[in-house]
């Protein structure tokens, strides 16, 4: 029985060790997952609103603070989204997807992610799945019409008219978000047969 001793001193010290890790607030590696506790989205949103008033003007401090965003926050989607704003416009549109489409699944109910995702894909060449993520966009928001715009705009490029065309023209002919857009619509709806 005196052999059980160090055992249970050893027992007891692993137990505290572990214990003890699982009270820190910050994680043990850069594997470790992150937790509510160690998630820092606050700090994240504010250098996401930063990096955003620096995206025309300074694109690459803008994404310093994006990436600075996501280490305080991984998960932080409008980080992500802008981000992807930024890959796609320097034409990196990998880069560029693979951002949106983590905003895509951390902002479940906005259409932005998903809009800028199918941009990417049209702009990749890839008409029909461009297409459908256009719809998915408006399954999520119908009602967003700088997505309807796209959506109808790659529709008629593309020479891919459906049953919603039509309808799509006629609202951004009254709700577009600028005359010219309004015009297009206008001219588009007066082609058709």
């Amino acid at each position: 029985m005196a052999h059980n001793g160090p055992l249970r001193m050893l027992a007891a010290i692993t137990a505290a060790i572990l214990l003890g890790a699982g009270c820190s607030s910050k994680p043990v590696g850069p594997y470790s997952p992150l937790t509510d506790d160690n998630r820092q989205t606050a700090k994240a949103e504010k250098l996401n609103h930063q990096a955003a008033d620096l995206m025309e003007d300074d694109p690459k401090k803008a994404e310093e603070l994006l990436r600075e965003a996501l280490t305080a926050d991984l998960y932080h989607g409008p980080s992500h989204n802008n981000l992807g704003i930024l890959y796609l416009k320097q034409k990196k549109l990998y880069e560029a997807a693979n951002e949106f489409e983590w905003a895509r699944k951390l902002m479940p109910g906005h259409p932005d992610p998903r809009m800028n995702l199918a941009f990417t894909l049209e702009s990749a060449g890839r008409v029909d799945e461009a297409i459908q993520m256009y719809a998915t966009a408006l399954e999520v928001y119908p009602d967003h019409i700088p997505t309807v715009q796209a959506l109808a705009r790659l529709q008629v490029r593309a020479k891919r008219t459906d049953e919603r065309t039509e309808r799509f023209l006629q609202e951004i002919a009254l709700k577009g978000e600028t005359d010219e857009w309004k015009v297009w619509a206008r001219k588009q709806l007066a082609r058709a047969p």
